[in-house]
C-alpha cells in the first residue's frame, strides 16, 4: 500500500467559514489580529473554533468579533470559567478601521469573518467587506460552478 505524502507547508488554517462566498460578494479582504485568552490559545491549537455565524461590528473606532464559538477544553485551567462566544476585539491599524467604517456607514456593506489561522505564531483573522446576496445572485453563481466544472470535464475527456 501507497503511504500519504506529507503536504510541503503546514497548513496554519483554524477554521473557515465556507458558507461566506455563497452568502455573500466580497469586496476587500483585511487581516486583523485578535485579542484571546490563555484557554481561548490552547483551544485554538486543537482546532475547536465555529466562525460560520459570526461577524464583526464597529464601536468605539474598534472592530469587535461577535458570535465565534471557541470551545473551551477540559484540560484548560480550572480557576477561569470559560466563555465560548463572548465578544472579542479585533486589532487593525487606524486607517483601515476608518476606511471600513466609512464603507459601512455609507455604501451598506457588512464585515464578516472569512477564516482564522496562524501567522508567525499569532493568531490572525481575515475578515471580508461583503453585500449580501440575492437569492437569483446564489443560483447564477451556482449555476456558473457547475458549468465551469462541467466544462472542465470535457475537456479533460478529450
Amino acid at each position: 500500500m501507497g503511504q500519504k505524502k506529507k503536504p510541503k507547508t503546514p497548513d496554519n488554517t483554524i477554521a473557515r467559514n465556507k458558507s461566506a462566498k455563497f452568502e455573500f460578494f466580497i469586496e476587500e479582504t483585511f487581516e486583523v489580529g485578535i485579542v484571546l485568552e490563555g484557554w481561548e490559545v490552547k483551544s485554538l491549537r486543537e482546532k475547536k473554533l465555529q466562525i460560520n455565524e459570526s461577524y464583526v461590528f464597529v464601536k468605539d473606532n474598534e472592530l469587535w468579533l461577535s458570535g465565534a464559538h471557541i470551545t473551551p477544553l477540559t484540560s484548560a485551567s480550572t480557576h477561569i470559567t470559560a466563555q465560548p462566544t463572548r465578544v472579542r476585539k479585533l486589532l487593525a491599524h487606524r486607517d483601515e478601521i476608518d476606511r471600513i467604517s466609512g464603507q459601512i456607514d455609507r455604501k451598506g456593506y457588512t464585515l464578516i469573518a472569512l477564516s482564522m489561522y496562524w501567522s508567525k505564531g499569532k493568531a490572525k483573522v481575515s475578515i471580508g467587506l461583503a453585500k449580501g446576496k440575492k437569492l437569483h445572485d446564489k443560483r447564477a453563481t451556482e449555476k456558473s460552478r457547475d458549468w465551469s466544472r462541467d466544462k472542465a470535464r470535457m475537456l479533460k475527456s478529450k
